[in-house]
C-alpha cells in the first residue's frame, strides 16, 4: 500500500525541494520568476537541514548567471551533485559552460522557470523562448504541465541524468506553474532514495577529476579527430528516451502516477489532434474532455521530453486515425520556416511515413500562443480545432473534384 501526504505548494518550492534533497552544492543567482527556489534552498542550507544523503548542502551565490555555470561546472568535475534555478537571459548566461557540461557527458538537472527573452521590450512573464535557444547544447529538456507534474519530474530528471550521463533542463512556465499554489502529492523519502541508484551516484563519483588518477579532460582537438569525437555521442543520445521512459515507469510503481514521454489523451479514434506542452496542455485537455462529451473526435498529445526528440515514442502515442495535426509553439523564432516543435513533428512524422511505421499523412499545421503569458482559453482551443478541421475538409473536397473529373473524361 502506498502512502502519500499531501502539501499545498507552488511549483518553484515542490522543485527546491527535490532538488536540495537530490544535491550538493547549488551556486546561484536570482532571477524572476526563479528566484523563490534559490532563496528557499539558501534558507534551509543556513537552517542546517540535510539532503537525503545525511548532509547539509553548500549554497553560495555568485555574481551572475555565467559565474553559477562555471562554479556548477567545477563542483561537477569533482564528483560533486550540483544543480541550479534559472529563466531567461541568465539561462542564456550559462550557455557557454552548459555545452562542455553536456560534450563531456556530465550528469546535471537546470531547473528553469521559463521566462520570456527580452527583444523589443523586456517581460518577466513566460514563454519558451529561453529553453528553445540552448536546445543544441546537448542538453535533455524534459517540461512539466502542472505543480505535481513540476515535483515528480524535478525527481525523474535527477535520476535518469545520472544513468543516461546526459545533463538535463527541467523547465516549467513561469508563473502560470512556477507560482502557481496547488494541493499536491509529495514525494516520500524512501521514495526519493530508491529513485536516486547509488551505484550511478558513484560511477559519477568515480570520474571526478583527481590528482591520485590523472586523466585528460577539455582538450583542444582538430579537424582530424573533432568530427569523429563529436560523433561518438550518439548511442549515448539514442538511449536516453529510453532510460527516461524507465525512470517513470519506476516513478509511477512507488507512487501511482503514470507518465509517458508522449501522453496522449482523448477519443481512441480521434481524427484531429493537437501537440503541445508545458501548462497549455491542461487548457487542451479540459476543451478535449468538453468537446468530446459533445460528440467531438478529438485528442492531445504532451509532449514531455522535448530533447532527445523520440520519433518512436512519438508515433506510438499517435492514434492511427489522425487525419490533422495542430503544433502549438510558446516561441517566436523570426526567420523561420516554422516554431522547434512544429518542424520537429513535421520531421518525425514524416520519417515514420517514409519508413512505413504510419500508413497515411496526415496534415500538420503550426501555430503560436502564448508569448509573455499571454491568456490561452479553451475558445482558443476550439477555434485552433474548427481551422484545421475545416482546412482538411478543404483538402477532401479538392481531392474529391479531381476524383471526379477523372470519371468524366473516363466516360467521354
Amino acid at each position: 500500500m502506498k502512502i502519500s501526504t499531501h502539501s499545498i505548494l507552488n511549483a518553484n518550492q515542490a522543485v527546491a525541494n527535490i532538488a536540495y534533497k537530490t544535491n550538493e552544492v547549488f551556486p546561484i543567482y536570482p532571477i524572476t520568476p526563479a528566484s523563490e527556489m534559490s532563496e528557499l534552498v539558501e534558507q534551509w542550507c543556513s537552517e542546517k537541514k540535510q539532503n537525503s544523503f545525511g548532509n547539509i548542502p553548500s549554497v553560495f551565490q555568485m555574481q551572475s548567471e555565467a559565474g553559477v555555470a562555471g562554479s556548477m561546472h567545477g563542483a561537477l568535475q569533482t564528483g560533486a551533485l550540483s544543480t541550479t534555478f534559472t529563466a531567461s537571459q541568465g539561462l542564456l548566461l550559462m550557455l557557454p559552460n552548459m555545452y562542455k557540461i553536456a560534450g563531456e557527458l556530465t550528469p546535471n538537472v537546470i531547473h528553469v522557470a521559463t521566462r520570456s527573452i527580452a527583444t523589443h521590450a523586456l517581460s518577466v512573464f513566460g514563454d519558451h523562448s529561453d529553453i528553445m535557444v540552448v536546445r543544441q547544447s546537448g542538453y535533455a529538456m524534459l517540461g512539466s504541465a502542472s505543480v505535481q507534474e513540476a515535483q515528480d519530474f524535478a525527481l525523474i530528471a535527477q535520476a535518469a541524468t545520472l544513468e543516461s550521463r546526459i545533463p538535463f533542463i527541467h523547465f516549467f512556465d513561469g508563473f502560470r506553474t512556477s507560482h502557481e499554489i496547488n494541493k499536491i502529492e509529495t514525494i516520500q523519502d524512501e521514495t526519493i532514495q530508491f529513485m536516486m541508484d547509488q551505484k550511478d551516484i558513484e560511477t559519477h563519483r568515480n570520474r571526478a577529476l583527481n590528482p591520485n588518477h590523472p586523466v585528460i579532460r577539455g582538450t583542444s582537438q582538430n579537424a582530424d579527430v573533432f568530427f569523429q569525437s563529436r560523433e561518438a555521442t550518439n548511442p549515448v543520445y539514442d538511449m536516453c528516451p529510453d532510460i527516461v521512459q524507465k525512470h517513470m515507469d519506476t516513478f509511477a510503481s512507488l507512487t501511482g502516477r503514470e507518465y509517458k514521454l508522449f501522453d496522449y489523451v482523448g477519443d481512441l479514434n480521434a481524427e484531429h489532434i493537437i501537440i503541445s506542452m508545458a501548462s497549455s496542455t491542461e487548457t487542451i485537455e479540459d476543451t478535449i474532455t468538453y468537446l468530446n462529451k459533445n460528440g467531438e473526435k478529438l485528442g492531445l498529445i504532451k509532449v514531455r521530453l522535448f530533447r532527445p526528440f523520440s520519433t518512436k515514442h512519438l508515433v506510438k502515442a499517435l492514434p492511427k486515425s489522425t487525419k490533422s495535426i495542430a503544433v502549438l509553439d510558446r516561441t517566436k523564432e523570426p526567420g523561420s520556416t516554422g516554431e522547434p516543435l512544429y518542424l520537429d513533428i513535421v520531421q518525425s512524422i514524416s520519417e515514420a511515413f517514409q519508413n512505413n511505421k504510419i500508413m497515411a499523412f496526415p496534415k500538420i499545421v503550426g501555430g503560436r500562443y502564448g508569448l509573455s503569458s499571454k491568456e490561452f482559453t479553451p475558445s482558443m482551443v476550439q477555434a485552433i480545432f474548427n481551422n484545421i478541421k475545416q482546412e482538411f475538409h478543404f483538402k477532401v473536397r479538392e481531392f474529391e473534384w479531381i476524383n471526379y473529373f477523372i470519371k468524366l473524361s473516363v466516360k467521354i
